[in-house]
């Protein structure tokens, strides 16, 4: 190979360098959120349950009172029933007997709330 040859190789390498780096096109899904709001809601559904269960196991454990654990817990069950709405609602789906029982236990909760 002769200079020449290697000096055109080298060309055409630094052109199909430039053409990939410069001429590449970001796809609409590079843009897009990785993460939707029904996955962070989920996972929030599921930190909100795996924190149900470790609060049962420490009241059993007796690290809180009777009135601390149930404090908690109604707190607990409140939060888990707005996520869940919020899941019904982006969904658009009807609402399943788990959201509407945690529904009831939201209402009642606010009830004694503004009491």
């Amino acid at each position: 190979m002769s200079s020449v040859d290697i000096a055109v190789a080298c060309a055409l390498l630094a052109a199909v360098m430039v053409y990939f780096i410069f001429g590449v096109k970001s796809d609409a899904s590079d843009n897009a959120p990785h993460r939707t709001k029904l996955d962070q809601l989920m996972e929030r559904r599921d930190a909100i349950y795996e924190n149900l269960r470790d609060l049962r196991f420490e009241f059993r454990a007796g690290k809180f009172s009777e009135q601390d654990y149930e404090e908690i817990k109604q707190s607990l069950e409140v939060e888990a029933a707005r996520v869940l709405s919020e899941m019904d609602h982006l969904t658009g789906g009807a609402p399943t007997p788990a959201t509407r029982q945690a529904s009831t236990r939201l209402t009642a909760a606010e009830k004694v709330r503004q009491s």
